[in-house]
Order: C-alpha cells, then structure tokens, then sequence
C-alpha cells in the first residue's frame, strides 16, 4: 500500500486499505495488480486522469506533422516559370514539409522522357541547398515523380 505522497504504508488487507481511502476521501488504485502481493496506491483518479490527459494533449501539440506538398512542371517548361517553382519548392522544404515533384507527358512528348529527366536534375540542382533528393526521378505511366525532403543543415 502507498499513499498518496508516495510513501510505503505496508502491507494490509483491501477491506483496510478501502476504508482508509474512504476516510481520506481518495480513491484505491491497483498499480500492479499481478505483484504478489498486490500494489495498490491511494489517489485521486479524476485528477490523475486529468493530467494525464493534459500532457498527452501537451505532446501531440509539440509534433510536427509533414505534409507532401507538389510541384508540377512540364517537359516544356521555361527557365524563369522553373526558378518560380523552385523558389516555391524550398518556401515548402523551409516550412519542414517533402516536396513531390511530377512532370505529365501528354501524347508525343512521352517520347522524350530524356528531356524530362534533364528538367528535374536542373531543378535539383536549383533546390539542392535546402533539399535531399529522397526519390530520383522515375517513371509512373505518364508523369515522372522525384521526391524531396528537408536538408539536414
């Protein structure tokens, strides 16, 4: 039995332990419940629940959530539209979030994936101060993806 300064009170029976927890107006907590003998603890449970609750509610608020954000590009794109989407890339890559970057290739321009691989290199290459290249640039069906994430600075 402990009580609720979390000092030893000994061992007794739970008849006794029940009517010093009524007496004190607390409530009886087995703590260890397969310990022989058993561990019971007097508390007040609401407000151990409360706490509880409270720094549960503490820790989630703490976590970063990450996000994957996207950057479309196409296999005809311009240098200034490329260096706009890179300078959106690394605001998101800042923020903490992964960037997935995709090309679509519509009707002939599936022929000219080379040109799509270049593309992602060169703003690889522009991102790559504030980025780790977590996914090369592949294909899937008609669009090739790569897969940024925050650099470790």
């Amino acid at each position: 039995m402990i009580d609720e300064n979390g000092e030893q009170m000994g061992i007794m029976s739970a008849a006794q332990a029940q009517s010093l927890a009524d007496e004190r107006q607390l409530d009886l907590v087995k703590i260890a419940p397969n310990a022989k003998p058993p561990v019971c603890k007097l508390m007040d449970y609401s407000k151990f629940r409360f706490d509880s609750q409270k720094k549960e509610k503490e820790a989630r608020k703490n976590q970063k959530i990450t996000q994957v954000k996207e950057v479309r590009l196409s296999p005809t794109i311009d240098t200034h539209d490329i260096e706009v989407k890179a300078k959106a890339c690394v605001r998101f890559l800042k923020g903490g979030d992964k960037v997935k970057v995709t090309i679509r290739f519509r009707g002939r321009q599936l022929s000219f994936t080379g040109r799509g691989t270049e593309i992602m290199n060169g703003f690889y290459e522009m991102v790559k101060d504030s980025a780790t290249m977590e996914r090369k640039p592949l294909m899937e069906g008609r669009n090739m993806v790569m897969v940024l994430a925050p650099a470790n600075n």
